[in-house]
């Protein structure tokens, strides 16, 4: 067990180590190479990457160099990422096969690898993170240590100004105090709510009971997020730490963490980072020599969208069907096994320890009047850079998706962003100036969500966006009561025949009624946002579904049935290989003249348009 003191030392003597991982003028002659370990990179041989140099470095005799695994970098469309410190050397979309060069080049000759540098989204190379475009505008605080420490060493974490918070409340402050600078801060569920989460740490300790808990919700199931498992993956002493200061201010002495099974890195890292917090002495009986004792369990989830929902979760973890229960009472007065528990997610935790060394000033300092802090996004879909990005509240659409997402590839349109997931909304382009804040998004039909957000070009059908959704909904559903078990399946069969070119005018109106009953009358959160892609989608692109209805067209030609495969007689050289690869014959023409498709005869398999060597077919 380390006492204070010895954390101290700790912290003092492996920051100087460090010290190069955030100063790009550090005299020291050691290099460090950070390698992205989190699941985007480790799914492209990362660990291959870690091994390779290690091999080759130890087979060199080369002394003064290390590498290091880390969380991931946030851009995922350039991994597996390789940056050298000091120098801060960014090299992008490296294989196991470059690091002989990197080593005999870089590290040896103390030159650059310029083929594998990155290059950003103008073509420029670009030698350093800072310097990217996708960087700029971004601001680091639940994201803070990803991409710099080694999760799974603890000693990098108190580096950090790791366990410190925990240290300043156990000693300086009452759970009262801490409670009050969350509540300052003007921190917000990252969840989804947005519920004040102050607010909510108050209620449970305020609720009657002796025993109370502390639960860490990181079952992130919407499609396309993967903000709370890059957390867990690159700094899950944060998390830990978090937990032990929330239970701290609200009376509680066990946490449990209930994460997705399917994330196993996120799993593995957390069950290191317990099992040395507790060998440290920070996590068990008398914490830091206090009267303090706190202890977290993992509890791994099957990965039911549903159980996202916080009380849902809870019949998870005592070991029931995860299905959510009747509110009031909730948690806070009544959770697991009857007993005020206290429920955030990862996101949510991740900043309180920041909250606490920097001060509730600093913290609401930043975002907008009612939105403070930062929010972190999965960026993804039609968008140059894929990755994980964090921005301070009140950002706008714009400036994500084109300042920091690199715009939209292959010359193509923006059309939509959806955020919230199959919980939020889709936003179209006259709205690309809203700011990201939990009432601007809420104002246009979408909600912030846990994080996720899409990017849709005008290649998209938004009644197809919305069925994908349903259909992602529908399979999900608990069953518990009728409007979400038997509405959205009702639902979803109205957009499917709407994508079919079965469906008349007055589905329309049918499927708008009928989401807005059900979002009035679902039991829970799932439920009563299941409607919200198909409302969004109605209020803003409602001339596509008239389209599917009167004329039955796709303008965007993803529903097949509506699709109308052309030839443009520009670009069609009369080569003939459409015509022999049609399997009903429905395509004319004579050789070096333009082919024609007989839209009777067609049944859309899309054979024509792969064979097309000129892209005349669309």
């Amino acid at each position: 067990m380390k006492t204070i003191e010895q954390i101290e030392e700790i912290r003092k003597k492996i920051r100087q180590e460090l010290d190069i991982r955030v100063n790009s003028k550090s005299s020291t002659r050691e290099k460090h190479i950070l390698v992205c370990q989190g699941t985007g990179c480790t799914s492209s041989k990362s660990p291959e990457i870690i091994e390779t140099f290690r091999k080759i470095l130890k087979e060199e005799k080369i002394e003064n160099v290390r590498v290091i695994r880390t969380g991931c970098f946030g851009l995922c469309a350039k991994g597996p990422i390789v940056i050298i410190r000091p120098e801060d050397t960014f090299y992008a979309m490296v294989k196991p096969s470059d690091c002989e060069e990197i080593i005999h080049t870089h590290i040896i000759e103390g030159k650059e690898v310029t083929r594998l540098l990155c290059k950003d989204v103008d073509g420029t190379m670009v030698k350093k993170l800072d310097e990217l475009n996708f960087y700029k505008k971004q601001k680091r605080i639940a994201l803070k240590n990803c991409g710099v420490i080694d999760p799974e060493d603890i000693d990098e974490y108190i580096a950090f100004d790791g366990y410190k918070a925990l240290e300043k409340v156990l000693t300086q402050m009452s759970p009262g105090e801490v409670i009050d600078v969350v509540s300052k801060s003007g921190l917000r569920g990252r969840g989804g709510a947005g519920f004040p989460t102050g607010k909510k740490w108050l209620f449970t300790k305020q609720a009657e009971g002796e025993q109370k808990y502390v639960v860490c919700n990181a079952d992130e199931g919407d499609p396309g997020a993967f903000m709370d498992r890059s957390i867990l993956e690159g700094d899950p002493h944060c998390v830990l730490e978090a937990m032990m200061i929330a239970g701290y201010a609200i009376g509680a002495n066990k946490g449990y963490i209930y994460v997705r099974a399917e994330y196993p890195i996120a799993v593995h890292r957390l069950s290191v980072a317990i099992n040395q917090a507790k060998e440290y002495g920070l996590l068990g009986t008398n914490i830091l020599g206090t009267d303090f004792s706190f202890d977290i369990e993992i509890r791994l989830g099957a990965g039911a969208f549903v159980c996202g929902e916080e009380t849902a979760l809870l019949e998870s973890i005592e070991g029931r069907r995860g299905q959510p229960r009747v509110k009031p009472p909730y948690p806070a007065n009544k959770g697991l096994w009857g007993c005020p528990t206290l429920i955030n997610n990862v996101e949510t935790y991740a900043n309180i320890t920041k909250i606490i060394l920097n001060g509730a000033e600093w913290f609401a300092g930043i975002g907008t009047e009612k939105s403070k802090g930062t929010k972190v996004f999965a960026l993804g879909g039609n968008v140059v850079n894929i990755g994980l990005v964090e921005v301070p509240m009140g950002t706008t659409l714009r400036e994500i998706v084109y300042d920091i997402g690199g715009g939209i590839p292959n010359g193509r349109e923006f059309k939509a962003a959806q955020t919230g997931g199959p919980s939020g909304g889709c936003i179209p382009k006259e709205h690309l100036d809203t700011p990201i804040d939990y009432e601007s998004l809420s104002e246009i039909g979408s909600m912030m969500g846990s994080g996720g957000l899409i990017v849709m070009d005008d290649t998209k059908c938004m009644v197809n966006i919305a069925r994908f959704y349903l259909d992602f909904t529908v399979s999900e559903s608990c069953g518990k009561c009728t409007p979400c078990r038997i509405g959205t399946k009702r639902m979803l069969e109205i957009l499917e025949r709407l994508c079919e070119g079965k469906a008349g005018e007055e589905d329309i109106y049918k499927l708008e009624r009928l989401a807005n009953s059900i979002k009035k009358s679902a039991i829970c959160g799932l439920g009563q946002t299941a409607p919200n892609p198909v409302l969004s989608t109605l209020k803003y692109f409602r001339d596509e579904y008239r389209q599917h209805v009167l004329y039955y067209e796709c303008r965007a030609k993803e529903c097949k049935a509506l699709a109308k495969i052309e030839i443009d007689p520009e670009k069609c050289k009369g080569c003939g290989m459409c015509k022999k690869v049609c399997p009903v014959g429905a395509i004319s023409g004579e050789i070096k003249m333009p082919h024609k498709i007989d839209q009777e005869k067609c049944i859309k398999c899309g054979s024509c348009k792969q064979k097309c060597p000129f892209k005349a077919i669309g």
